[in-house]
């Protein structure tokens, strides 16, 4: 019971009053109704659909090639004897431990004009002129989601390796008796029994992506030409940055978790066999 007070005074309550005031306009006392005015003027906000185009870009990138490298990396470390195991795990697992604002000044440090990345590619001979990695709005979304590759996929390998070790050896014993190759039990018994981690891991990723914020802010600012900017970043602005407006900030807050609410249940639907 003090958890279920907790939760509803700490989550439920501010979602209601989220709700309530992204039908209001003004601060403080000032507060008045408006209805749906911030819902019909977050259709013809130009820089909202550039952010949420930016979530979507990340979202269809990041989030597959981070869940295949995590189960790949995951079943080499399943291996029985594979050496060093524990080492491995932490240094793929270590950079989720890194805080956010540190990875994303490490990036931001690496790829800078005159970074790391430049002087290593100039020395080689693979750059004839060193390039603005963060001014470019094309590679400034490559930077960003090779970052968030870099943080996450550790993490969700975790997942995977606990599923992993899960499931009975004598499965993948009979079907090597039934001459069945290494591509052929991952199909056919690791991928299906991974299933519900799976399912887990893409809803938690869909989530954390739609609600990305910190790297979008660390590391480029939104930039250039907001082109990667997210949702959570332009909610912010318009909360603290600019004038505030904290109904028209709850009207974009909503939109984020109706969009996490439908993914979710769209996932579950196809995931779920139930």
């Amino acid at each position: 019971m003090p958890a279920t007070v907790l939760i509803f005074a700490m989550n439920f309550i501010p979602m209601l009053q989220a709700l309530v005031l992204s039908f209001q306009s003004g601060i403080g006392n000032n507060l008045t109704w408006s209805g749906i005015s911030n819902y019909i003027r977050l259709a013809g906000d130009s820089t909202f659909r550039t952010a949420l185009v930016n979530n979507f870009v990340y979202l269809i990138i990041q989030v597959p090639v981070m869940l295949i490298l995590a189960i790949l990396l995951a079943s080499l470390l399943n291996i029985k004897d594979l050496r060093w195991k524990g080492l491995w795990r932490t240094a793929i697992f270590l950079p989720c431990c890194t805080a956010l604002v540190s990875y994303s000044i490490i990036f931001k440090t690496l790829f800078a004009y005159d970074g790391y990345i430049n002087t290593i590619l100039l020395n080689l001979g693979l750059l004839s002129e060193r390039i603005n990695w963060l001014g470019n709005t094309a590679t400034a979304k490559i930077i960003l989601i090779l970052a968030l590759i870099w943080r996450w996929t550790g993490y969700n390998m975790v997942f995977f390796l606990a599923g992993l070790q899960n499931i009975d050896e004598s499965l993948y014993e009979a079907a090597r008796i039934d001459g069945a190759g290494p591509i052929k039990r991952f199909f056919a018994i690791t991928l299906p029994l991974l299933r519900p981690t799976l399912l887990l891991t893409t809803i938690m990723s869909i989530n954390g992506t739609l609600q990305l914020f910190d790297e979008s802010v660390n590391l480029t600012a939104g930039g250039p030409a907001n082109s990667t900017l997210t949702m959570s970043h332009y909610i912010y602005k318009a909360t603290f940055e600019y004038n505030p407006q904290f109904g028209y900030a709850a009207a974009m807050s909503y939109v984020i978790f109706i969009l996490v609410a439908l993914l979710s249940f769209i996932q579950m639907k196809v995931g779920d066999k139930r």
